[in-house]
């Protein structure tokens, strides 16, 4: 597996898993998109999850979603120690869409701060606004919530703050 040397999951890679939710099911509201592929002995993502969307048989299995059961609420983005989670919501209408993610960079932006898009790789592909940010009360975690390109989506994984001036 390429990932192996590059460290840098593909799209076919989470298709291949089962990782992808269906387009009807991203139309649908925020879902749970799970970019964890090592077999590492970690569960803290079915623990987390009250809607029981997350399976694992063993402890070193990679985690199943059940994306009819997952509402998106993002109790596993906070609590991922490896940051390979995200809740995506292709629902909105325009051409916005919603990506939530755990952000660990010190202060977190404010609502309404504009922020600039990374992929999976580290390279900016556009810009995104914050509307939500709150901090998980046991793993103390931030999580964000950024208003995107739907064309993102999939490609949006990483943000970094927009410096004074900057654009």
């Amino acid at each position: 597996m390429e990932e192996r040397v590059s460290g840098i999951v593909s799209l076919e890679t989470l298709r291949r898993l089962g990782y992808l939710p269906t387009e009807d099911r991203l139309r649908k509201g925020p879902v749970a998109i799970f970019e964890c592929i090592e077999p590492i002995p970690c569960n803290v993502c079915v623990l987390s999850c009250p809607f029981e969307a997350v399976k694992m048989e063993k402890i070193t299995d990679l985690p199943k979603v059940d994306f009819d059961r997952c509402t998106g609420c993002t109790l596993c983005v906070a609590q991922c120690p490896g940051q390979a989670i995200f809740v995506v919501d292709a629902s909105q209408d325009g051409e916005e869409a919603l990506l939530s993610l755990q952000y660990d960079m010190g202060e977190p932006p404010d609502p309404g701060d504009r922020v600039v898009l990374l992929d999976r790789e580290g390279n900016s592909v556009g810009e995104g606004k914050v509307v939500k940010v709150y901090k998980h009360k046991r793993s103390e975690a931030f999580v964000v919530t950024i208003a995107i390109p739907q064309k993102l989506l999939m490609v949006a994984r990483a943000f970094r703050k927009v410096g004074r001036g900057e654009s």
